[in-house]
């Protein structure tokens, strides 16, 4: 796997326009893009739930993340499906120009895309998949929906709560995660990949049926 993987990114390397995933069947190949802010002192903030979900998904599969244009990115293969997984470097306001990027790079269909973000609606790790729906006010989704010109495209949304007093949003959403929070992650992260990896293998329906809410 990693020489197949060196092979892959020095060929992407030498020639910035080549596809990084093998040729196949579009309907088999999946970008996965993990919301964040890079540097340090976002690693283990509330609003890096993406950046996190996919650190674990490697990090479970061993996968090698390399530096590639706009992002982070490694490639993760199950039963005929291809996950290209992307950590943008725009920072979260401007997440859509990755994501485009890659989308087009790759050949990959809107439909295959699935976002991963933090949402202050929903209890902490409860996960929520959906095909659409608006930005609810998140810079990362409002600035994707803007670049791809659609509300359209799948995203997974893993709950953060609200437990903010007024004025404080900021402040919470750029904040560490509690003792309480960090030791119910990995479980709920163990969940979250489950979720992502359906996503591709069983399909969008199925995998709302089976996640959403748990």
């Amino acid at each position: 796997m990693f020489a197949f993987l060196r092979k892959l990114f020095t060929s992407t390397k030498t020639n910035g326009n080549a596809p990084l995933l093998e040729a196949q069947n579009p309907m088999k190949k999946f970008l996965i893009a993990g919301l964040g802010n890079i540097g340090p002192k976002y690693h283990n903030t509330r609003h890096n739930i993406g950046f996190k979900m996919l650190d674990f998904l490697a990090e479970e599969h061993q996968l090698t993340w390399e530096t590639a244009k706009l992002g982070d990115v490694t490639i993760h293969k199950k039963k005929g499906r291809t996950f290209l997984l992307l950590k943008p470097s725009t920072y979260m306001n401007l997440s859509g120009k990755a994501v485009k990027y890659w989308l087009d790079k790759e050949k990959i269909p809107i439909e295959n895309l699935l976002v991963v973000t933090d949402d202050l609606n929903l209890p902490f790790g409860t996960l929520r998949l959906k095909t659409k729906g608006s930005d609810g006010g998140h810079n990362g989704l409002k600035d994707i929906q803007n670049t791809l010109q659609t509300t359209k495209y799948p995203r997974f949304r893993f709950g953060i709560s609200d437990a903010f007093s007024k004025g404080r949003q900021v402040d919470y959403v750029l904040g560490d995660w509690s003792q309480e929070e960090d030791e119910k992650m990995p479980e709920r992260l163990t969940k979250g990949i489950q979720l992502i990896e359906s996503f591709g293998l069983a399909g969008v329906n199925i995998t709302m049926n089976t996640y959403n809410g748990t």
